[in-house]
């Protein structure tokens, strides 16, 4: 299907003579900029519901004995994100690049 896309979209870009198809091409792809725009601000005005950024702040920082973190999103890998290797060498909490989560040197003296 996306090889049938690529080939509709070339022939469409080569095919400057015809007036129509050039104006089917930019029609359908300015449909997608309102409908995505629509959805957006139908989700910010939802003030009922937290943000998902405000959800993973509510999460205490994760302590951590080692100096360097292993953070995949989830026990199941089927559900977390790609391995990232965190170093925890400063004083403030380290953030994971993709989830979010935080994780702080557990310093137990």
């Amino acid at each position: 299907m996306a090889s049938s896309v690529l080939k509709n979209l070339i022939r469409f870009s080569l095919s400057s003579t015809t007036a129509t198809a050039t104006a089917t091409t930019t029609r359908n792809f300015s449909l997608v900029a309102p409908q995505i725009g629509n959805h957006t601000a139908k989700w910010m005005q939802d003030t009922s519901k937290k943000s998902p950024m405000e959800l993973i702040n509510e999460v205490p920082p994760i302590k951590v004995e080692g100096r360097i973190v292993a953070c995949e999103g989830d026990n199941n890998p089927a559900l977390g994100h790609p391995i990232e290797y965190i170093c925890l060498d400063l004083a403030e909490p380290a953030v994971c690049k993709y989830c979010g989560l935080r994780y702080v040197q557990d310093h137990h003296h």
